[in-house]
């Protein structure tokens, strides 16, 4: 055996045997948690699972180190060796991976496919965390309670109890989180949720929001499948994760055979992922949600199915959330994987429309795209009413955005300007990442289980429904109450503004065969 392959064998002497939360967690020594950032001082940045999205945040780490020298890689773990023919030349895995960092792939402290080695790394203040979805929670509550701050990939985690016990983690030990949701660095979220808090949209009764794709190859088969991803090369129990737990008796994953498509396109698998749900729906569900000034829903219901991409796979190719909030507001989140037009990006105020939309221009010889969204006021009777400002009819574009793929960059600059500071508040905080987690799981819930559910927010748990939803709001109804009255929110709640006409003071029961009218007229 040449050096080189033995490099990239697995040790077994080097893990650490775990098969309890508690015996995963890592012990550290004080040092580690004490080493405290100047204004000068590199932030040191660990990649834990390096595959292809996690090279991009290699690329912005790399390119921040060269321009502004305050950043440096100083560790990488994965589970496989890795491909240098992967990844548009980029390569992925551990030890392309490595190299592309600087790092020695003979450093078994800073290079390992044990992610506790990588917490070890007093030099490590920052990890990003981009693992298949059901390793997520693990890493964060080690990487919080070894004194890291994160960066982790969404979904935040694979289920609502891991998703509240990384809160749990974050707020305890005080750690400054992102969630990689790259579209909340777009500043057009913020615009809105403050529009929305003045009143300028009037009660916001609904969003929708999609994500449409179409491959031939089918989703997530697009991950392509090489010779070299054995056993050999592949930490397969790291990977499947089944003697590490969060919650007590489950662990992360099953134990099943080795299988290359489940190792590489895992996302296609529930003991792994949520599918469409969680990975891509996830992404539009956070901006809306902070767009509109909404958290947990209050109730949720989930279709689709496997209509057409008989592969193999358990997720939906087909997919749709509903979700209705306390607030008096709906959110519906649509997708398919087999055709691409979408619906439109919007919400829906009794004042005013909001749609995520782009306008091209011409600057200097060439087109360029200002990313925004527009605001489109409501006729009401001919005539928008009050509350709010809408004096002017006309379509009014509001830019300076962000397009998706040119947000992962800022969304980094946030998070560490808020490392240095030890401020929490980051524009994606795990708070939020639980709260768009939670709807899409729940999404999933309803799906697989065929039922409605409902959200216990004292227990943090999902529950099933029962017909008490529809009732609650004929008796609010009934009660002619305003909804502001009743759910006291701010996100641009106005209350009702129903003028009714005259004619319906003949609405009403007879009372002892009396017109309701009659009554009224007499003042009795």
């Amino acid at each position: 055996m040449t050096k080189r392959q033995n490099n990239k064998q697995p040790q077994r002497r080097d893990f650490i045997k775990a098969t309890t939360a508690g015996a995963a967690a890592i012990s550290l020594t004080a040092a580690s948690y004490d080493r405290v950032l100047g204004a000068n001082d590199r932030i040191g940045v660990a990649f834990l699972g390096v595959g292809g999205r996690c090279q991009d945040h290699i690329d912005v780490i790399l390119e921040r180190q060269r321009t502004q020298r305050d950043v440096q890689p100083v560790g990488v773990c994965d589970v496989w060796d890795g491909s240098e023919r992967l990844g548009r030349g980029r390569g992925r895995g551990l030890y392309p991976s490595a190299r592309r960092c600087g790092l020695n792939v003979d450093d078994r402290n800073k290079v390992s496919k044990d992610y506790r080695r990588i917490l070890e790394l007093r030099e490590a203040d920052v990890v990003c965390i981009a693992t298949p979805d059901h390793w997520h929670a693990r890493m964060a509550i080690d990487a919080a309670a070894a004194g890291k701050h994160i960066y982790c990939e969404k979904p935040m985690t694979r289920t609502i109890d891991e998703a509240n016990a990384v809160v749990d983690a974050a707020r305890r030990h005080n750690t400054v989180m992102t969630v990689g949701v790259q579209t909340m660095a777009d500043p057009s979220i913020r615009r809105i949720n403050e529009m929305a808090r003045r009143g300028e949209f009037g009660h916001i009764a609904q969003g929708q929001t999609c994500y449409f794709r179409n491959s031939l190859v089918g989703q997530w088969r697009y991950y392509p499948l090489t010779p070299e991803m054995t056993p050999r090369t592949i930490d397969w129990d790291m990977f499947l994760g089944h003697r590490f737990e969060v919650m007590p008796g489950v662990p992360l994953g099953p134990r099943r055979p080795f299988d290359r498509a489940v190792y590489a396109q895992w996302r296609c698998y529930w003991d792994f992922g949520g599918g469409l749900y969680t990975d891509l729906f996830v992404h539009r569900t956070t901006r809306m949600i902070a767009a509109m000034g909404l958290r947990y829903p209050a109730r949720v219901v989930g279709g689709g199915g496997i209509y057409l991409e008989y592969d193999g796979r358990d997720v939906p190719d087909v997919a749709t959330i509903v979700a209705d909030f306390n607030e008096g507001a709906q959110l519906i989140i649509t997708g398919t994987m087999i055709n691409d037009h979408p619906v439109e990006d919007c919400i829906r105020g009794r004042l005013a429309t909001v749609r995520f939309a782009n306008r091209s221009r011409s600057e200097n010889g060439r087109n360029v795209t200002d990313h925004g969204f527009e605001v489109m006021p409501q006729s009401i009777d001919n005539r928008p009413r009050q509350p709010g400002q809408q004096n002017n009819r006309e379509t009014r574009f509001v830019g300076g955005g962000l397009s998706e793929g040119a947000a992962t960059a800022p969304l980094w600059d946030n998070f560490l300007t808020c490392v240095r500071a030890r401020n929490r508040d980051t524009l994606s905080t795990p708070e939020l990442g639980a709260a768009a987690f939670t709807i899409v799981n729940m999404g999933v819930q309803s799906y697989r289980q065929g039922q409605v559910l409902f959200w216990d927010r004292e227990r943090r748990r999902a529950t099933t429904a029962d017909s008490s939803w529809s009732a609650r709001w004929e008796q609010r109804s009934h009660r002619r109450e305003r909804p502001s009255q009743i759910m006291g929110w701010s996100g641009g709640d106005t209350g009702s503004t129903l003028q009714p006409p005259d004619y319906q003071r003949l609405a009403g029961p007879w009372t002892n065969g009396q017109d309701p009218a009659a009554r009224e007229s007499s003042g009795s």
